[in-house]
Order: C-alpha cells, then structure tokens, then sequence
C-alpha cells in the first residue's frame, strides 16, 4: 500500500533529503495543477509562447526580467488559488459564506497578477 508519511516523519528530514522531498512534492503538485485546473494549463501554454518573446523583446536584463518575471507570476498565484480551492473543497463541499469569500480572493489575487503582467508588458514594450 503507498501510505502518506506524517507530518512528524516530514518535519525531521533535513538537507539534501528534505531538499529531494520538496522537490517531489512540487512535481506532484505541478501534475495536479497540470490535471486538474484548466486556468493553470492555458497560463503554462501563455507562459510557453511568452518566455521566448519576452526574451527577444526586451532590450535589456532589467526588460527582460520584468517581462519573465510578471509571466511566471501568474501560474504562481494560481497554483496558490488552486490550493487554497483544493482546502476549501475539501473542508466544506457545502456552500458558506466565508468559503466563498476564500474562492473569491483567489480568483481575485489571479486577476491581479494578470493585469500586472499586461501592464508591465504594455510599459516595457510602449515606446
């Protein structure tokens, strides 16, 4: 049987372990994101096509990493909406106002990283 290990099991690993652990824990993450959630797989696919014109439109470092970094902020704070959806779902399949309120948050915090990276694409690239 694949049991999950404890919390207290998790806690104690240190170094190199723990840093291999982590690393795991996030490629599983990704594949769920990467299964599951629909908004994450088209941000991945802009993030796909806009990493290279980011790279080719900026003029310089500074461009081309606020170009990249507003793009990789996205699927970020999705994957963070997603889990804290994936929380709420699981504490509560009934509605509730503060449930709600949690969904609305995240959907909220994802449509504020959108207009941040439009806008830092739109002052990188206006002439």
């Amino acid at each position: 049987m694949n049991e999950q290990p404890s919390a207290a099991d998790l806690k104690g690993k240190t170094g190199l372990t723990r840093l291999w652990n982590a690393l795991g824990y996030s490629k599983k993450g990704i594949a769920a994101a990467w299964k599951h959630e629909a908004a994450f797989r088209q941000e991945m696919l802009l993030l796909l096509a806009g990493v290279p014109l980011g790279l080719w439109l900026g003029r310089n470092g500074v461009e081309r990493a606020l170009l990249l970094g507003s793009l990789i902020l996205v699927p970020v704070v999705e994957l963070l909406n997603s889990a804290v959806e994936a929380v709420v779902d699981k504490t509560s399949p009934e509605y509730h106002e503060l449930a709600g309120r949690a969904k609305d948050l995240g959907s909220a915090a994802v449509l504020f990283a959108l207009v941040f990276m439009a806008v830092v694409w739109a002052c990188v690239l206006w002439p």
